[in-house]
């Protein structure tokens, strides 16, 4: 009995160091699989943003109408400005305070942006960088004279840096309404030796000025159910979250103006000369080229006379987010009328002598192109005009832009002059439908406008011109930025405040998924049929990262929470190369065919045989689950294509093996022929093993 016991015990005892030593060496872990869903990282859907990815039957938003006189100065370069703010409260909370931007803070003398930006001495800088680098601070920023209650009595507030708190004498009710104003005044800068995103630009030789003016009044800040307040400080890049309203403008100027603004003129019988308004309706019914209304020679003769009285421009825009105006006496005026489905839509240009003819030979129509092919991928743009200005910056607003390009002195300009100021008048105008209308916040998910807007601008360019040199959403234009150094590199999703290579970041890699998404792995039917219902669903609202995503998943039937992860979420890169070819024919013994191993080297078989079988071993040495996309070239010059889909790596994310038969012996094969996946390194993407096969050889085989 005492020797059964002992052995007992000692299976017991054994029993238990293995079970231990399995504990160890068999740890559990989570789920790893690049294919999970996304559940962890989007927020969990509810009654106002529901799983689909559309507004829910509690969504809310709040609204904003402002009425502001204005007055600006040209002999000071200075902005006066009154408001009066009516916040709706359509929320479900009480508020007890509100929130206003004050952008132009941002100029201050005591602004904290100077004060985050690292910088050391170069021993040589252009003096246009020193001046602006080195010299004395600009005196900008609001000078906020009254925060007033309607009924004239001082309203509390706090400002904080380019934030303005307004402490409401009682809690605002959902359903309420709370008015009051602001008066401020600003020096304008100086855009072009002091920078900014708004400003003027001083000429020298005529010694007049063209302003471009945004961000010139309090605005007010975003309240909604995701962030609540979204009251980030604005440091000078990362751009706005804004309500929607109504706008009654009246904007001051010298007489002798040109001005364009958001919003219907309501006085063009006292603004505009009777030949002005002439040639204006002759432009709304001409729509194969552009109408001058203001032509060059008038105004050069302006830029001389400069008139001392002023004239007043009255303006209203509904439903519109944000407001800017453009005016000078330098400005020729050219339009054509675009046709939108049923609706006839303005296109318009403003821009000084400075930049014609470039401007005048392209702008317009480049306003025009914008409106007919985001249309056609969105919805039909719901406003009256769109404005393309010689503002010699890249900066958009509702339904007016400030854009770059001029040509030499004597008239001329280069192939990338032209292109330049294309490219960046449809991306601004784009800005037209993301932001402006499908209303993200710019300033926490920035690739929500811009990455959107950089793959419909290439849309929009290709159809301008089909030999349009694209330079961002290409695959093989991302590869230098997603193979580069990691510790500079940030995930799609992060803000925009804190990425290295801000224009790859927000502009160019999320271009590049949404174009892969549709060419390589969606197709365009589905592709456009999703993109399309998020435009649709989200115009005039404030949509989020999960509503994007939940939609193109919702409308296309296609699961792409693998790609939104790896694409978005991670720095990972795309790198699919050939590990290995085993070649096999077969032979019947009787009722069984046996696979006999070719060891002969390359592709080519010992012997002819009436079926080639060859087991192909891909490697994944990238982090990027994407489909393999593969060229097999015969022996007799013939090509085919076959595609394996991304979900190929979901049991192995190293490597797998697949078989491919044939009637005909292969020559050669290639992974990424015609580089649609960003494939970082193509060295590992031929067999046999290509001699030269750099991705600059690549490259040529991709159009543009």
């Amino acid at each position: 009995m005492k020797k059964k016991k002992l052995f007992l015990l000692s299976i017991i005892f054994i029993g238990t160091s293995v079970f231990t030593q399995e504990k160890i060496t068999k740890q559990g872990h989570t789920n790893q699989n690049k294919f999970k869903q996304l559940k962890d990282e989007l927020a969990t859907p509810n009654s106002q943003r529901t799983a689909s990815g559309a507004p829910g039957v509690n969504y809310t938003q709040q609204k904003v109408d402002y009425t502001m006189d204005i007055i600006l100065d040209d002999a000071h370069q200075k902005i006066t400005g009154q408001e009066t703010i009516v916040y709706y409260n359509n929320s479900k909370d009480q508020l007890t305070y509100l929130w206003v931007q004050l952008d132009q803070n941002v100029r201050a003398k005591d602004s904290k942006t100077p004060d985050i930006q690292p910088n050391k001495i170069k021993k040589t800088l252009s003096k246009k960088r020193f001046d602006r680098s080195f010299s004395d601070p600009f005196d900008g920023g609001f000078n906020i004279t009254a925060v007033l209650n309607t009924d004239g009595s001082k309203l509390s507030h706090t400002i904080n840096q380019t934030m303005m708190r307004i402490n409401l004498p009682k809690p605002l009710a959902s359903g309420e309404t709370f008015s009051f104003k602001i008066d401020w005044w600003y020096n304008i800068n100086n855009h072009r030796t002091v920078g900014g995103r708004s400003g003027f630009e001083h000429f020298e030789k005529d010694n007049n000025n063209n302003y471009v003016i945004a961000q010139f009044y309090p605005r007010m800040c975003v309240y909604d159910n995701v962030e609540g307040w979204q009251n980030d400080q604005f440091w000078g890049r990362s751009e706005f979250a804004l309500e929607f309203g109504d706008f009654n403008v009246n904007i001051t100027v010298p007489a002798d103006h040109m001005l364009g603004a958001t919003g219907v003129l309501q006085n063009q019988n006292e603004v505009l000369s009777k030949t002005e308004l002439k040639r204006l309706a002759k432009a709304k019914n001409t729509f194969d080229k552009p109408v001058v209304i203001r032509t060059q020679e008038e105004a050069v003769k302006l830029e001389k006379s400069k008139s001392k009285k002023t004239k007043t421009w009255k303006f209203v825009a509904k439903n519109v987010r944000d407001y800017a105006f453009a005016t000078s006496r330098k400005f020729i005026w050219d339009a054509m009328a675009v046709a939108i489905n049923s609706k006839t839509v303005m296109a318009y240009s403003l821009y000084s002598k400075e930049a014609n003819p470039l401007y005048g030979e392209h702008s317009t129509r480049a306003v025009a192109q914008t409106l007919k092919t985001y249309s056609e991928y969105t919805f039909d743009y719901p406003y009256h005009k769109a404005i393309s200005v010689d503002g010699q910056m890249g900066m958009e607003y509702p339904q007016i832009c400030f854009n770059p390009g001029r040509p030499n002195a004597d008239g001329t300009y280069s192939d990338k002059v032209k292109y330049r100021m294309i490219k960046v008048t449809i991306h601004e105008v784009g800005h037209n439908f993301f932001p402006m209308i499908v209303n993200s916040d710019e300033r926490q998910w920035t690739w929500m406008d811009e990455g959107l807007n950089s793959y419909l601008e290439m849309l929009a360019e290709l159809a301008y011109d089909k030999d349009f040199p694209i330079t961002r959403g290409y695959p093989k234009n991302i590869v230098k930025y997603m193979s580069g150094d990691q510790s500079r590199i940030a995930p799609i999703m992060s803000k925009g405040d804190n990425v290295y290579s801000f224009g790859s970041n927000a502009y160019g890699k999320p271009a590049t998924a949404l174009w892969i998404l549709r060419e390589t792995i969606m197709g365009k039917e589905l592709f456009d049929h999703a993109f399309k219902t998020y435009a649709q669903r989200w115009m005039f609202k404030h949509p989020t990262p999960a509503d994007f995503f939940r939609t193109m998943e919702d409308a296309s039937g296609v699961d792409l929470d693998w790609f939104w992860r790896g694409w978005f979420y991670t720095t990972d890169v795309t790198d699919i190369g050939i590990k290995g070819v085993k070649k096999y024919y077969t032979q019947t013994s009787g009722e069984n065919v046996n696979f006999i191993e070719d060891t002969t080297n390359g592709l080519s078989f010992s012997s002819k045989h009436t079926k080639y079988h060859y087991e192909v071993t891909y490697n994944k040495p990238g982090g990027l689950v994407m489909p393999i996309i593969i060229e097999f070239t015969y022996e007799d010059g013939s090509k085919e294509r076959k595609t394996y889909p991304a979900q190929i790596w979901r049991y192995n994310d190293a490597e797998i093996t697949k078989v491919f038969s044939s009637s005909k012996q292969i020559k050669s094969i290639v992974i990424d022929p015609d580089l649609e996946t960003a494939d970082v390194d193509t060295s590992n993407n031929s067999f046999p093993k290509q001699t030269t096969n750099k991705f600059e050889e690549f490259k040529n085989r991709v159009k543009g």
